[in-house]
């Protein structure tokens, strides 16, 4: 059912008052979302969940509810999937920390974060902040409502497409480690966070490696692996090493000021990744075989 056949047969408050109807007797069941998948840069595959648009009017009341519950655990250093924070906000976070004197910085991948995360331990931690058992089913109901892909149906155990209702629910579970190290592991550095995307700025090699040994006892708590191949530790004493974040590439570049003085200064620009895809883009759009390359 599409926007337009509800606007020009249904009638916009006959659709909402007919969901209403169900759910007040207890009548509601979400229909399995449509599963597209689409190309990563590396060649790999990115599911994304597609809610019928019913199940999503519902989701979107049900998020207008329980999303001031959540934020009020949040914690600043959280940027992805929240209102009024976006990838600005978290890179202004990195440049506020490392004028104040950054020179080691803990870049982190999470392995698999979206797609092995078991339903029951997810719903533990949402049952903390969220008592209404009437809310709770929902959440169970668009977690396990399964999948559609090539007109196949698929059930679902574990995981969760990106894009899909339960991504925002998915939060929870790394707000634990917001509070643990906001409570006990301060001194190990600034954490910037945007969804399962990770930093930490660290003023010394010995405090980054004491961030590192958190992180793993943390992660083990939250069945977490760190991805070893993605996860890396950089100098940013000079300009030899960077980090690309949110899809920018932050490196420290040295700057000549008055008197001869020359101080480091971050520097972000379009990391290679994501110019890579851009011209890939441009590509497509002007439907050219060749465009010029460049950083």
């Amino acid at each position: 059912m599409t926007i337009d056949h509800i606007v020009k047969n249904v009638g916009e408050e006959s659709f909402v008052n007919e969901i209403q109807k169900t759910l007040q007797n207890g009548d509601y069941h979400p229909m399995p979302a449509r599963r597209k998948e689409i190309p990563k840069a590396d060649g790999k595959m990115r599911p994304l969940g597609i809610p019928a648009i019913r199940d999503r009017v519902v989701q979107m009341a049900t998020k207008m509810i329980i999303e001031p519950i959540l934020e009020a655990d949040f914690k600043d250093c959280s940027y992805g999937f929240r209102p009024k924070r976006n990838q600005h906000g978290a890179i202004k976070h990195i440049r506020r920390a490392v004028k104040k004197g950054v020179y080691w910085v803990v870049d982190i991948d999470i392995r698999g974060y979206f797609d092995n995360i078991a339903y029951d331990k997810l719903m533990q931690l949402v049952e903390q902040r969220i008592s209404n058992r009437r809310v709770l089913k929902l959440i169970r109901k668009w977690l396990m409502a399964g999948f559609v892909k090539d007109d196949q149906f698929h059930e679902t155990e574990l995981g969760s497409p990106q894009g899909g209702s339960s991504v925002r629910y998915f939060q929870i579970r790394l707000n634990y480690l917001d509070t643990i190290r906001e409570k006990k592991f301060t001194e190990t550095g600034t954490l910037v966070r945007f969804a399962d995307d990770l930093v930490i700025l660290c003023k010394t090699k010995e405090q980054a490696l004491r961030a590192i040994d958190v992180l793993k006892t943390v992660f083990g708590k939250l069945e977490l692996e760190m991805n070893k191949e993605k996860s890396k530790l950089i100098n940013l004493w000079d300009d030899k090493q960077g980090f690309d974040f949110l899809g920018m590439h932050h490196r420290k570049i040295p700057k000549k000021l008055k008197g001869n003085k020359t101080v480091s200064l971050l520097r972000s620009y379009p990391s290679k990744k994501a110019m890579k895809n851009m011209r890939q883009k441009v590509k497509v759009a002007t439907n050219r075989e060749t465009v010029c390359s460049g950083r």
